[in-house]
């Protein structure tokens, strides 16, 4: 009999809602999200912002605790470990955040930077800690001779590529990525994404990667999963989502990403969305994309639609595509 070997990563049902200002209301920035992850995997987290991805990102790994739900690493729940069980797991998940200027101590040099986290979790000895940051600032593309500099003697993508490296140090088998190339120059922005490709093929890991840009997680991500109102509204392969988009959002999204081509770009209908997203303080009943929807019809005012599976690897939110659903 051969062994299913379950996701490195399972989301099921995260809620994350925050009280607002008005008493007994709460914002639900993130409301019922269910993914997985696999191994050696890179899935694309896609929506505009405000949508809940960073949140998101954040409930995954306990640095927000989740109103409801839970997330499964290898098998084991988070949100039931101990104190002591928590930082056992660590390790094993890291985060790389959107602007490494905020993220990184202005005060800590590069050395103590990436020294700091394998000392604390004893992966490296005081003997031996500075060969292990040569050899992680060389597997980034920086050189070693920078160690003893401050964040802020380096440029933009340097200082990304040092969180990129802070991410490693502890040898994790997840990354969640937080939009980290939106801050950064066209040209380097390739560089980076190169980086953490090559990094992912390397070290056989598996990342989350959230950015608001279809045309990224073409290039990186197998899968990709899209966003609406702190829901998933779309989930598939990349080329399945991207190429053949189903839910009217994703294809409002994929016709606002510019084609190369002068005359393609010219001729091809864009999809228009009139009104902003809603507030997740008070969010529409029925499907929360109905009020910007082009095609809604008066049961997507009342009906909450749920994700269902259009084939294999392809899922899709939306109550005038059941048809098309299959068990």
């Amino acid at each position: 009999m051969i062994e299913v070997r379950r996701p490195l990563l399972e989301v099921c049902g995260i809620k994350t809602h925050f009280p607002s200002q008005n008493k007994g209301e709460m914002v639900k920035a993130v409301d019922g999200v269910s993914l997985e992850l696999r191994h050696s995997e890179i899935l694309g987290l896609v929506g505009e912002s405000g949508c809940g991805k960073s949140t998101l990102a954040r409930s995954i790994l306990n640095l927000v605790p989740p109103t409801a739900g839970t997330v499964y690493l290898n098998g084991e729940s988070i949100q039931t470990m101990s104190r002591s069980e928590l930082k056992k797991a660590r390790p094993a998940m890291q985060m790389i955040f959107q602007d490494p200027h905020a993220s990184l101590n202005p005060r800590m040099t590069v050395f103590k930077t990436l020294a700091e986290p394998m000392l604390a979790h004893k992966l490296a000895t005081k003997e031996t800690v500075k060969q292990a940051v040569i050899e992680l600032m060389e597997k980034v593309g920086l050189a070693p001779r920078f160690m003893q500099k401050y964040p802020h003697e380096f440029s933009g993508g340097q200082r990304q590529r040092i969180a990129i490296a802070r991410a490693l140090a502890l040898k994790p088998r997840l990354i969640i990525a937080d939009e980290p190339v939106s801050a950064l120059d066209v040209s380097v922005q390739a560089q980076i994404l190169n980086l953490l490709a090559k990094l992912c093929a390397e070290e056989r890991l598996s990342m989350i990667f959230i950015t608001h840009d279809l045309s990224v997680v073409r290039h990186i991500a197998q899968r990709v999963a899209v966003m609406y109102l702190g829901r998933v509204v779309e989930e598939g392969t990349t080329h399945d989502v991207l190429k053949n988009p189903q839910h009217p959002y994703t294809q409002a999204l994929i016709s606002a990403v510019p084609v190369p081509d002068p005359i393609e770009e010219r001729n091809r209908q864009r999809i228009i969305l009139h009104g902003d997203p809603p507030s997740p303080l008070n969010p529409p009943a029925g499907c929360s994309f109905h009020p910007r929807c082009p095609i809604a019809e008066a049961q997507c005012q009342q009906q909450e639609p749920k994700l269902g599976n259009l084939h294999d690897n392809h899922r899709a939110s939306c109550l005038l595509l059941q048809k098309k659903f299959v068990e």
